[in-house]
């Protein structure tokens, strides 16, 4: 800094000398000829008379008078010289040179003595020329004189630019010192470190000068900063005002007068406050940041956690948001959703689909609901999609919200409700059936009982025979469609359900064991009484043991075990077989009246859905598995290759029948 003083300073010197230079040639030269356009003046009369002595007078008296006028002489129209100011002769080169003296202009001559101007004017009277007049300036006394004024502006020169370094070094100590703070502050905010005092320490405090002991003000014990810049300060002019509303009331206190600083130290200390509100800034930004991350965290955990699909999309249908659900639904992951439209996820069929519809809601805002369905693996699966605008604060919609839930067991649950009320006006449709024909039927089977005793013809015999079998059939169809129907009559008692089974194992055992077919059985001892109709449930029993040894036919085990708990208030009794078990396209229709899977001789398909009705109407239910899981069958259980998959069939019934007893009454 100091060397570019010196260089402007003497650039400004040599600048000033030689425009000083200049003006003062510029000046000798008017000075000569002023000198010598007057002396043409003068002579003009005595040059008219002829008068050499005036004439030599003139000249002489002007010569002696300037000490730089090195010659004067006269000359008439003719050229001849009248008189001259030379001692030792007259330079006739001197007639030779600057003839002309039409205009009175310098011609600058080098000569023994130096360097001179030679100025030439015409004597006249009125129009008449009489003569010139010629007259030698020095130039060197004007270079004495330049060069003396050079020297003047050099030491000039010098000293404005000594007291410009000197002023220059002070500023440094003072100005540069709390610049260089101030930068040093900046640096140190930029690095992250908002705990700066560019400012300086106050000589006098606010709360010394205005002799107040509130220490709970923000300003008492402040020694750095000046009180206008603190927000909250309790002065009771400038109470409940933050900076800059209050300092129209500061510059009117005693505090401002005495503390008030120059333009640096009022920005040092706007600094400073400029980086305190940074820092209480950033300290709520990165708390209100932490409230925000949390509550995106929960909201996140909460939409992936949500078995519901949860999708976000903008006005241009990109996905912004994806759930796990959905995601893992679609065998893809988050990356894959978010920043893509329908088309880069969905086939184009279904793709359309949804852009047609996304685009109808964005233009008229009326959300969608619809349900959808999906043939996966496992089957079809049923989902209640809703669609919705999204709207910003402006109203203005902004994108599209999808929520869609799997109602696949309600569905179910839906066709069950509908199959059960089905099955419940075919029951009763059955049943009053069943009891027309059942009074025709054994008049029938009477009279044909009655005809065989009395008949010889075995040909008639064999075929009374065929009548009175298929009649029983019929028979039998009309009783089960009659328990089906529940219009038989039901005893209700406390029966003990293990002596029941074992009642029923009794009964067939026998029977089966001919088919190489053995009964294991497990019956829970603890198992209380239970109140129901005992031979309702026999009837159950047998029906299940009779489906597991047709499933078996030949070669296998029925194993039938009774539990307790299961269920807080309940019991247990399963029928598990190594049959041919059930395929998993019949287990949901396997209760269905006359749903069978048997030869057309073999069964009626009643059954099973009188197990049922009669089950249900002991506040229980009966379900089955195909193959049956480990814990349906005996301990160290071995599997023969001769067996088949093999099913279970699951009762469960209710231990307390009060309340089961009370919401559907026996119809009898």
């Amino acid at each position: 800094m100091t060397l570019m003083l010196v260089f402007c300073g003497l650039t400004i010197g040599l600048i000033l000398s030689n425009m000083s230079s200049r003006a003062l040639i510029e000046e000798g030269k008017k000075r000569g000829s002023a000198l010598t356009a007057g002396l043409a003046f003068r002579l003009a009369e005595p040059l008219l008379a002829t008068d050499l002595l005036e004439m030599k007078n003139l000249i002489d008296n002007i010569h002696s008078q300037y000490d730089d006028v090195v010659y004067i002489f006269l000359t008439d129209t003719n050229g001849n010289i009248l008189t001259h100011t030379f001692s030792g002769g007259f330079p006739t080169d001197l007639l030779q040179v600057n003839p002309d003296s039409q205009k009175v202009q310098p011609l600058l001559l080098a000569t023994e003595r130096g360097p001179i101007y030679d100025f030439n004017a015409k004597v006249v009277l009125g129009e008449k020329n009489l003569g010139a007049v010629r007259l030698g300036l020095s130039r060197s006394d004007m270079d004495a004189q330049i060069h003396q004024q050079q020297v003047i502006s050099l030491l000039t020169t010098l000293g404005v630019v000594s007291l410009g370094i000197i002023l220059a070094l002070w500023f440094a100590g003072t100005v540069t010192f709390r610049l260089n703070r101030l930068r040093e502050s900046a640096e140190e905010i930029v690095k992250g470190n908002l705990n700066v005092q560019a400012g300086f320490r106050l000589e006098k405090n606010c709360w010394e000068i205005m002799g107040c002991g509130k220490e709970e003000c923000p300003a008492y014990g402040d020694f750095w900063r000046r009180c206008w810049y603190l927000a909250g300060t309790l002065c009771p002019q400038c109470r409940g005002k933050e900076y800059p509303f209050k300092m129209e009331n500061c510059r009117r206190c005693s505090v401002f007068k005495h503390n008030f600083g120059d333009e640096l130290q009022d920005l040092a200390e706007a600094f400073d406050v400029m980086a305190i509100t940074i820092k209480n800034h950033i300290e709520e930004l990165t708390e209100r940041e932490k409230t925000i991350v949390k509550q995106q965290g929960q909201l996140k955990t909460i939409m992936n956690v949500t078995p519901d699909f949860i999708t976000l999309q903008d006005k241009d249908l990109t996905y912004k948001f994806a759930s796990k659900a959905f995601c893992e639904y679609f065998n893809l992951k988050e990356e894959d959703v978010i920043g893509k439209s329908n088309f880069d996820i969905f086939f184009e069929q279904q793709a359309d689909l949804n852009f047609e519809e996304d685009k109808q809601i964005l233009l008229t805002g009326h959300p969608l609901v619809k349900e959808i369905s999906f043939n996966r693996l496992s089957g079809q699966e049923w989902f209640h999609v809703v669609k919705v605008p999204v709207y910003d604060q402006d109203r203005s919609i902004i994108g599209l919200l999808l929520t869609a839930r799997n109602i696949s067991m309600l569905k179910k649950f839906q066709e069950q409700l509908i199959q059960s009320r089905k099955m419940e006006a075919l029951g009763r449709v059955a049943g009053g059936v069943a009891h027309e024909i059942n009074t025709p039927l054994g008049v029938i089977l009477g009279y044909t009982q009655l005809m065989m005793d009395d008949i010889k013809d075995e040909e008639l015999l064999e075929n009374l025979k065929i009548i009175e079998k298929h009649t029983k059939i019929c028979r039998k169809i009309v009783a089960d469609l009659l328990g089906y129907s529940r219009h038989s009559h039901s005893v209700r008692e406390a029966i003990d359900i293990n002596e029941s089974v074992w009642e029923i194992i009794q009964l067939v055992e026998h029977a089966f064991s001919l088919n190489n077919i053995k009964i294991i059985h497990n019956l829970d001892g603890t198992i209380p009484l239970l109140i129901g109709d005992k031979e309702q449930l026999k009837q159950v029993w047998l029906n299940l043991l009779n489906n597991a040894a047709d499933a078996i036919g030949q070669d296998g085990v029925i194993y039938v075990q009774s539990i307790r708990g299961v269920h807080v208030q309940g019991l247990e009794v399963s029928v598990a077989d190594t049959g041919t078990g059930v395929e998993k396209e019949h287990l949901n229709k396997i209760f269905d009246p006359f749903f069978t899977t048997k030869p057309v001789d073999k069964g009626t398909g009643l059954g099973l859905s009188v197990s049922f009705g009669i089950i249900k109407e002991h506040g229980g239910k009966i379900s089955a598995l195909s193959p049956p899981p480990i814990e349906y069958l005996p301990e160290h259980f071995t599997r023969s290759e001769h067996y088949g998959p093999g099913a279970v069939f699951i009762v469960e019934l209710p231990l307390n029948q009060d309340k089961a007893t009370q919401a559907e009454s026996p119809r009898n």
